[in-house]
């Protein structure tokens, strides 16, 4: 029984093979937020003719579309790799590990080039109950921000540009993997230490556990996108986004004020590694856990200002960048699961 109700919405994503050509979704997200749009350009007159003050109608045409937005969604430890593909920019694929039942995803910035996907909304009606389809093609991640809090699951925001919305498109059937949320329990945040990559694979050794009290960390990755390319033929229709600006990937953390942990690190201006572990139940009798881990070889602290704010704990707002180091990728996303493919 439908409840005409946001209850019954859906959201699906699938990989297109040709950016800006739609394609039948089929991995189906579980999410708690989406703010999808479309929206179309006018040519407005701004003629004078006498007796008329207003804008004639007959002179107005639309030009142009796009649409994008928001979706906001927990993070599971199943059925993520595709929007971590997408967001970063990556190649990776799923590699088993040994003979196990656990599969690896390696995701480093590669370029958002080639990469698209198709999106589609299922919104409720209210009024007669039908889950109507909204599909979004050739869409690209602007931005993604990872945030994980105390006492909270693990989040992802993505912010989206599209390339069109149709709404004849048929709705999808919804199927969804059985999975877990990652939650703040789960998460080991080191500092420093020593970096390297091999076959691929980015590590770090020797680095220091935070012991410093934090309550609340995001990393946030934002790619800039020419986003007007239309031209003439385009038929209004935006061609594929391009990469027209420096990426970047930026974080903060809620802590208690630490002089010698953070402040001091603030202060000499020097680089240090960052990872941050979440690690879940086990997969099978793999010997592996769902893991997802973030590692960024080089990252500054840009602001920690230990703040008095009445009789209460001193906090920090640290703020930090990741930068190249010139050897290992900029960021790698690390993700242990049972799914055998993106």
């Amino acid at each position: 029984m439908t409840t005409g109700t946001g209850l019954d919405s859906q959201v699906g994503i699938a990989a297109e093979t040709t950016v800006g050509t739609a394609v039948t979704v089929t991995r189906f997200l579980e999410y708690t937020k989406e703010s999808m749009k479309y929206s179309p350009g006018f040519l407005e007159p701004s003629t004078l003719a006498a007796g008329t003050k207003y804008k004639r109608v007959s002179r107005v045409t639309k030009s142009r579309v796009t649409a994008g937005g928001d979706l906001e969604l927990p993070i599971a430890t199943r059925g993520m790799g595709l929007l971590y593909k997408h967001m970063i920019g990556s190649t990776a694929t799923a590699t088993q590990i040994g003979s196990t039942t656990a599969y690896r995803q390696v995701h480093t910035p590669v370029g958002k080039l080639g990469l698209g996907f198709t999106m589609q909304v299922g919104r409720p009606e209210p009024s007669t109950g039908t889950v109507r389809p909204f599909t979004y093609r050739g869409c690209k991640v602007t931005e993604w921000e990872f945030s994980l809090s105390d006492n909270d699951v693990a989040t992802l925001k993505l912010s989206i540009d599209a390339m069109d919305e149709a709404t004849a498109t048929a709705l999808a059937t919804a199927s969804y993997t059985s999975a877990h949320q990652f939650g703040f329990h789960q998460a080991a945040l080191k500092l420093g230490g020593t970096v390297a990559t091999a076959s691929g694979v980015t590590s770090v050794t020797g680095g220091t556990a935070v012991a410093t009290v934090i309550n609340s960390i995001s990393i946030k990755g934002s790619t800039p996108l020419a986003t007007e390319r239309y031209g003439l033929g385009s038929g209004g229709i935006k061609r594929e986004p391009l990469e027209n600006d420096i990426p970047t990937i930026t974080g903060s953390l809620k802590a208690e004020f630490s002089q010698a942990e953070l402040y001091d690190v603030f202060k000499a201006g020097d680089a240090l590694a960052l990872q941050l572990d979440l690690t879940g139940a086990p997969i099978g009798a793999s010997g592996e856990e769902d893991t997802l881990s973030f590692i960024c070889p080089a990252i500054i602290l840009k602001e920690a200002p230990p703040v008095v704010d009445g009789p209460g704990i001193v906090m920090m707002d640290v703020a930090f960048e990741a930068y190249s180091d010139g050897t290992n990728p900029v960021l790698q996303l690390l993700s242990i699961s049972a799914d055998t493919t993106l």
